[in-house]
């Protein structure tokens, strides 16, 4: 099985989001897919939500803290919605 890298975009909208500003623009894996789920940032407003891919993205220490990282090859999974997510090439 092959990985899909993704970015976590780099966006700051005004809001509610769902996205940890901390993993904005972190290169991870995904890990897994979990299915469509409505689209939380819309239903916060009382919008009809779109329904979204919601995906478990794994990113090294390394990647998330940089080189100060404690354990750099340890991980973390977040979940998050595929509109937030670019995908990257490996290298």
């Amino acid at each position: 099985m092959s990985e899909h890298h993704v970015r976590v975009k780099d966006w700051f909208p005004p809001g509610h989001v769902r996205t940890p500003f901390f993993l904005r623009g972190k290169t991870g894996v995904i890990e897994r897919e979990l299915g469509a789920f409505e689209n939380p940032e819309q239903r916060a407003y009382r919008q009809k939500p779109d329904m979204r891919k919601l995906v478990r993205v794994r990113f090294t220490m390394v990647e998330v803290w940089g080189e100060d990282a404690e354990t750099p090859t340890d991980t973390l999974d977040a979940e998050i919605y595929e509109h937030w997510l670019e995908p990257v090439n490996a290298t």
